[in-house]
């Protein structure tokens, strides 16, 4: 694809995982602080990594106390497992959160994948197959209830019966929908409706998973099903994440970001650890950040 029409943005992706509260929220005003375009937390019941007895606060009840916290970031859950939720609470929560925020919300959606946890707690887990074909109507639902007076929809999985949805959210005409994909249908998926998709390389015991495909491979694909839905791949965002010892010194960051760059990647992540020094975090944020967006935003076609 050519370069992309988009300004750049710069995110944290801030797990709740064994965090208490008053941890989390310091995390994001600290993001919001530093000049970050947008922070997220995971939708998980459980930890997916280590000890399962650490502290998982629910992920929309804790974004909502976020919102009312903070006053300019962008927020999501990166993202939202599709089989936790009936698509119409997730429109009502998600535009009680965009209200909260004053329409700061992006929707994060993916089909579901972690066993374990839907496992422990009870919840289906369908097959591959079914996961993508629920995630299809929940995105026609929400898509729906933002926009109409009243919705009815009869899916294979869903249905609605003349249902509202007020208030409607902030933004319009409607909440901002990323949607997480790795594979070839959810590609396309996201191609045919999303505002931005959001990939990552392969990575053992997370949604990309035994994902044979490369990062590049996958943008070949996505800016394919972009054309045939008849959309530009350049008008829509796209976003990654950085981590490991990509986040580890200022020069690895801007490394792996100019190498995103070209593949058209908008929306750049950091996944800091515990052990990522706060003085890199800092310099990332107020030096290479600042001098990479003007250096982008100044190459944009459109400006």
């Amino acid at each position: 694809m050519g370069p992309s029409r988009l300004p750049v943005r710069f995110g944290l992706f801030l797990s709740q995982a064994g965090r208490s509260w008053d941890e989390t929220l310091e995390r994001f005003r600290r993001a919001e602080a530093l000049g970050f375009d947008h922070a997220w937390l995971v939708d998980h019941l459980t930890p997916t990594e280590g000890p399962l007895d650490r502290p998982m606060h629910e992920a929309w009840t804790l974004l909502a106390a976020i919102a009312a916290k903070t006053e300019r970031i962008r927020l999501g859950v990166l993202v939202t497992s599709n089989t936790f939720r009936h698509p119409s609470l997730l429109a009502k929560q998600a535009v009680t959160v965009d209200h909260v925020s004053g329409g700061r919300l992006i929707l994060g959606l993916g089909a579901g994948w972690h066993a374990d946890e839907h496992r422990r707690y009870g919840i289906d887990l369908p097959a591959p197959a079914e996961r993508v074909d629920r995630l299809e109507e929940t995105i026609a639902i929400l898509t729906a209830l933002m926009g109409a007076e009243r919705t009815t929809y009869e899916g294979l999985h869903y249905r609605l019966d003349d249902a509202p949805l007020e208030p409607k959210p902030v933004q319009r005409p409607r909440i901002p929908l990323l949607v997480a994909a790795h594979r070839p249908r959810m590609l396309r998926l996201a191609a045919q409706y999303a505002d931005q998709w959001d990939t990552f390389p392969e990575l053992a015991g997370t949604a990309t998973d035994g994902v044979s495909t490369s990062v590049a491979e996958r943008v070949a694909a996505f800016d394919e099903a972009c054309r045939a839905a008849g959309r530009d791949p350049a008008t829509i965002r796209r976003s990654i994440w950085a981590e490991g010892d990509e986040v580890q010194t200022e020069a690895g960051f801007e490394s792996f970001v100019r190498a995103h760059r070209t593949l058209g990647f908008t929306d750049f992540s950091l996944v800091p650890s515990d052990d990522t020094p706060p003085d890199v975090l800092h310099g990332i944020a107020r030096d290479r950040i600042p001098a990479l967006r003007a250096e982008f935003d100044a190459a944009s076609p459109d400006r």
